[in-house]
């Protein structure tokens, strides 16, 4: 190992950080070989070593090894049991203006393309050519809630728990537009003037293009493996956001803060290309930048992009953007009449809708404890997990 040694000094005291590079993402999981790839790889968690899932190895030797789970066989598919009409579209846009593809027999071009591989139809073909995968993948759905409130849990006026619950079944194009209207219906419109023409204008919560571009990225990029067959993508409006969350996490080598900026690896290139054949999606990487583009024209707070455990999370906020002095001044004053009942940790994280409790008391919490405005149940003991934190 050669770590990176950083010392810096802050009030009279010391401080040495040791920076350890991990290894290429072709080794991975590195592990402790007294136990084993399967239980000695550890993945770190906020200030613990946790297990790695055989879904996080497995994760890793996908990558490593090239696993094309999109064309994995479905031997209970039969080519008769697919939408001929689609089928048939689909093969005529791709012999379009390709003299090779227009003369070879459909058959042949089934097996050329993966809509069947060792005469077996494929995963790809059932999720965008069959009228309803749902019968042989009972979870490769989408699950979409309105919750009544802020986190999950919270209850309406009347003791229910979702103001709105639907389960969205069908092809990956019946699963696009179900789950666009599913989020119109539940979002509100209000007309706004606009600045620059002076014209009014019908605008809703979040922007339909921003919303769609999640969708289809989430249905195109989400893990098909057989790990995550029974997990499926979920749709969740809050009062405040609407988050979006799919099984696998970021896929290759890319990082979060890399996505829209760079080409990242495609994890089912042919799934990728058949929807992009149909029109659904380009396909050109212009998911992630589109959304951010048109959250800014709405004025609203930057999407938020979660790499977490296995998911991948998209975070839409209704909160329109005001200037990092604003939102602090903001974020502390909410945060301290929240914390006139003493909260722990985790309801602090919840309440500021972050993923990472470290983060969040280091970052919102620390700094108001250094200057007395949020104290501790136990200060001789600030790091008790029974700690709580609260106000005067």
């Amino acid at each position: 190992m050669r770590p990176l040694l950083t010392v810096a000094i802050k009030n009279g005291i010391f401080f040495v950080s040791a920076e350890i590079p991990g290894i290429d993402l072709a080794e991975r999981p590195c592990y402790y070989q007294g136990k084993g790839r399967l239980k000695g790889s550890y993945t770190r968690i906020g200030d613990s070593d946790e297990p790695m899932t055989e879904y996080e190895i497995y994760s890793y030797e996908a990558y490593r090894k090239k696993y094309q789970d999109d064309i994995r066989a479905v031997n209970r598919v039969t080519l008769a049991a697919l939408n001929k009409e689609l089928l048939d579209q689909y093969v005529q846009k791709l012999k379009a203006g390709k003299a090779n593809l227009s003369a070879m027999k459909n058959e042949d071009i089934y097996e050329l393309m993966s809509i069947k591989r060792n005469g077996e139809v494929t995963l790809s073909a059932t999720l965008v050519f069959s009228p309803y995968p749902q019968a042989y993948f009972p979870q490769l759905c989408i699950t979409a809630v309105v919750v009544p409130g802020t986190k999950m849990g919270e209850t309406g006026k009347s003791g229910e728990r979702f103001l709105d619950n639907q389960r969205i079944e069908g092809n990956i194009l019946d699963l696009l537009n179900e789950a666009i209207r599913f989020v119109k219906k539940n979002m509100r419109t209000k007309t706004i003037i606009n600045s620059e023409t002076g014209q009014r204008e019908d605008r809703t919560d979040y922007p339909i293009t921003a919303v769609r571009e999640a969708i289809i990225n989430a249905l195109v990029h989400r893990d098909y493996s057989i790990h995550t067959e029974g997990m499926p993508i979920q749709i969740v409006m809050f009062d405040d956001r609407l988050e979006i969350h799919n099984p696998g996490g970021v896929y290759g080598r890319i990082r979060v803060d890399q996505l829209g900026k760079v080409q990242p690896d495609t994890r089912n290139p042919v799934l990728a290309s058949e929807l992009e054949i149909l029109d659904i999606t380009e396909n050109r990487y212009s998911g992630i930048p589109t959304i951010r583009l048109e959250m800014e024209k709405y004025n609203l707070t930057a999407p938020e992009f979660i790499d977490a455990r296995g998911s991948f999370v998209v975070k839409f906020y209704k909160r329109t953007k005001i200037s990092d002095t604003e939102q602090n001044f903001d974020d502390t004053k909410d945060l301290l009449v929240f914390c006139k009942t003493p909260r722990n940790r985790r309801e602090i994280c919840e309440y500021l809708g972050l993923s990472s409790v470290t983060y969040a008391i280091q970052r919102h919490v620390i700094p108001l404890v250094e200057t007395g405005r949020i104290k501790l149940s136990i200060p001789d003991k600030p790091k008790s997990p029974k700690q709580l934190y609260y106000s005067e």
